[in-house]
């Protein structure tokens, strides 16, 4: 079954999507970048505060890429903006952070599924494979704080 209405729709519709998911994705890199920062500065020990800066340092490069595709994209930078408030209590931080980052995953793949170009495609693949691997530090250290 052919998902679109016409042959303009089926054309037109995935550019457009993907210009406000990458928008989406920016805004949501930003808000990351600033929710870890507290999180780090809350953080029970140097370990833990030192893998939450490094999660960071992964965003902040996700933020960068998405950036630059979304200036591809329209010709003109985005006006990233938060979101997401971070919670204020470390625990909840961490849980807000783990379910964050888990429904970031299928937020990624499908943009990478949808992409246009081998370029966006796995620049949201391997950003996808990050954020799978930070929900997990997420989930460790609030399981062990629980």
């Amino acid at each position: 079954m052919y998902p679109y209405t016409n042959y303009h729709d089926a054309l037109f519709r995935q550019p457009n999507n993907l210009v406000s998911d990458v928008e989406k994705a920016v805004n949501g890199e930003y808000s990351a970048i600033n929710c870890y920062s507290k999180l780090a500065n809350m953080a029970k020990n140097e370990e833990e505060r030192q893998r939450i800066l490094e999660i960071r340092q992964d965003e902040v490069k996700h933020f960068q890429q998405f950036q630059q595709i979304y200036v591809s994209l329209t010709g003109r930078q985005p006006q990233p903006k938060i979101v997401e408030e971070c919670p204020a209590a470390y625990l909840d931080g961490l849980e807000f952070a783990l379910k964050d980052e888990q429904k970031t995953v299928d937020f990624y793949m499908e943009i990478a599924d949808a992409a246009t170009t081998e370029h966006i495609k796995e620049v949201f693949r391997r950003a996808a494979a990050d954020e799978q691997n930070h929900a997990v530090w997420f989930l460790y250290y609030f399981t062990k704080h629980k």
